[in-house]
């Protein structure tokens, strides 16, 4: 009996042994099956992210003509799996920071001469990825319809920057106010104090460029970039204005490392197209100047 006790005890504790190995393995296999279903899932949702990436290009734009530009060609990059995020709509003096600091991934407001001169002051390595369109900087009035009709002695404000301010001392010497010296017209970079005479009698008022418009009561004419005044909605006389050949081209600007990115070339490309900048001629009546000849 004692022999029969045993033995009925050993086959019980083999078969309870057998159970558990054979529980373990069929465990191991189970979950062996569900980590390569795993991987085998998160294989195809990753080539499936892939395949159906959407690139997101962030940006900081001027509200008039950029973001407007920006939102025509926005539905065509769209269909190229770019999305265009436009972080603001206006641009200030921290704009090229976050560009460098990698916060946005473009910019578009300024003109190359402006970026060269914000790389040297900050250290900054912007570069452009293309000339979009121009703005033809303008002396406007409420007072006066014609150059001629502006009286002696008459108050002009001028944006205070530096680029600006010499495109806005340069018009008025091509319309036979002022003279400047030789060494500023080569420089690109003038102020009041670079003027060598006054062949007709003005005073020129330098006042930061945000501050023109709605001070424009104080003057007899004023002179500001063209976007400025589209976003003002103003229906001042336009006096003059720089040429259709001004080299103050509005830029989309990225960093240099970028230059070769698919998505920014996409951008440029698509905004350079014969359509976009025939649009650009249609929607702003010479206020904004395509950057191509239409030929029209």
């Amino acid at each position: 009996n004692k022999k029969s006790n045993l033995k009925e005890e050993f086959i019980m504790k083999k078969n309870i042994f057998t159970k558990k190995v054979t529980a373990a393995i069929l465990a191991g296999a189970l979950a062996l099956s569900f980590a390569g279903c795993a991987a085998g899932s998160d294989e195809t949702a990753a080539s499936q992210a892939a395949d159906g990436e959407t690139v997101v290009l962030r940006g900081i734009v001027d509200l008039v003509p950029h973001s407007e530009i920006i939102n025509h060609v926005a539905p065509q990059l769209e269909e190229q799996g770019i999305h265009i995020e436009l972080v603001s709509t206006a641009a200030d003096a921290t704009t090229s920071e976050r560009l460098a600091s990698g916060e946005i991934d473009f910019n578009y407001f300024q003109h190359l001469p402006y970026l060269e001169s914000e790389n040297e002051a900050n250290g900054y390595d912007l570069v452009s990825a293309g000339g979009i369109h121009i703005e033809p900087i303008t002396a406007y009035s409420d007072l006066y319809t014609s150059v001629d009709e502006v009286p002696d002695n008459a108050v002009v404000a001028i944006p205070n920057d530096g680029t600006n301010e010499y495109r806005a001392l340069l018009i008025l010497e091509q319309n036979g106010f002022i003279v400047l010296d030789d060494a500023a017209r080569d420089s690109l970079s003038a102020s009041v104090a670079d003027i060598v005479e006054y062949v007709r009698p003005i005073e020129i008022v330098e006042i930061d460029s945000a501050q023109i418009i709605p001070t424009r009561d104080d003057y007899d004419f004023f002179i500001t970039n063209t976007n400025k005044a589209l976003e003002a909605g103003i229906d001042s006389a336009k006096l003059f204005s720089e040429g259709e050949d001004s080299p103050y081209a509005n830029i989309i600007a990225i960093r240099a490392e970028d230059a070769n990115n698919p998505a920014i070339q996409a951008l440029v490309e698509v905004l350079l197209s014969e359509e976009t900048q025939q649009w650009i001629a249609d929607n702003y009546n010479g206020a904004v100047i395509p950057v191509i000849d239409l030929g029209n």
